[in-house]
């Protein structure tokens, strides 16, 4: 029985595929946007999926999930909060980075400069080996204590909700940006100062860009003339402003990238 044949690309993907590689062998400095649908393949639903929390509707405790995960009502309800955290962090708990992930680790290696700034909570770019990432919304597998400055890494399995601070019983919280928070100054300093030195080719990678610290560097690049990828099976805000649109998911495309670069697209930093 033969086997079935690999997907193959369409002509135009093809292409525009070829033109990214080429524009990869020639970068040194190279910044990737991402958003949920890299972590799509690592098996996390993407911000609107989660556990169907970010359906629209209201939850079983009559707020809607942005209210339920606010910095307001952490602090007065944080069992509430903390019900909903709970449940995002049982989907991130398990997961591993993918290929996409991984891809990126492995460009990290070979050039001057790779950035990552992230939307992500799940702490999957690190995990896969990529040293420079700003976390602009902050990692779910971090605590700190809402009262002192104890943290501590999470471990929620079995653990009493909302979870106590061991050294003062205040409420722990994950290091992450709530609903109604300021992001931290700290990380977008660090990625403003980025901008500031420059990239020569900038990647958008799964996120609608619905933020405008996430839209605003894409289209900063493309009026700057640096060459700009959008990576998304769904058209977004930023469909219209990148030069070349792949419609594939993460995985696949950063491999088939990595392919034309002679890359193992398997290749994972130590």
């Amino acid at each position: 029985m033969e086997s079935l044949p690999s997907r193959a690309f369409s002509r135009g993907v093809e292409d525009d595929l070829d033109v990214v590689a080429g524009w990869l062998r020639q970068a040194q400095r190279v910044l990737f946007i991402t958003g949920a649908g890299i972590s799509a393949d690592s098996g996390l639903p993407t911000y609107r999926g989660v556990g169907g929390l970010y359906d629209g509707e209201a939850t079983e405790d009559g707020l809607s999930i942005e209210d339920a995960l606010s910095g307001e009502v952490l602090e007065l309800r944080p069992d509430i909060t903390w019900k909903y955290l709970l449940q995002i962090e049982r989907n991130c708990r398990d997961a591993a980075p993918n290929l996409a992930h991984r891809a990126i680790a492995c460009l990290e290696r070979r050039l001057q400069r790779v950035m990552v700034f992230t939307q992500n909570v799940d702490g999957l770019h690190r995990m896969a080996g990529s040293r420079e990432v700003v976390e602009i919304h902050g990692n779910l597998r971090e605590l700190r204590c809402s009262r002192c400055a104890h943290r501590e890494a999470a471990c929620l399995e079995g653990r009493e909700m909302p979870p106590r601070c061991p050294a003062c019983g205040g409420v722990l919280r994950p290091e992450v940006v709530l609903f109604g928070e300021a992001l931290p100054e700290d990380e977008m300093d660090r990625f403003v100062d980025a901008l500031d030195e420059g990239f020569d080719l900038v990647f958008s990678i799964g996120t609608s860009g619905a933020f405008p610290y996430i839209a605003q560097p894409v289209a900063m690049a493309a009026a700057e003339g640096v060459p700009t990828v959008e990576i998304n099976p769904a058209s977004t805000r930023l469909s219209g402003l990148v030069d070349i649109r792949l419609p594939l998911g993460a995985a696949e495309a950063m491999s088939a990238l990595l392919a034309r670069l002679g890359l193992d697209p398997a290749c994972c930093p130590e």
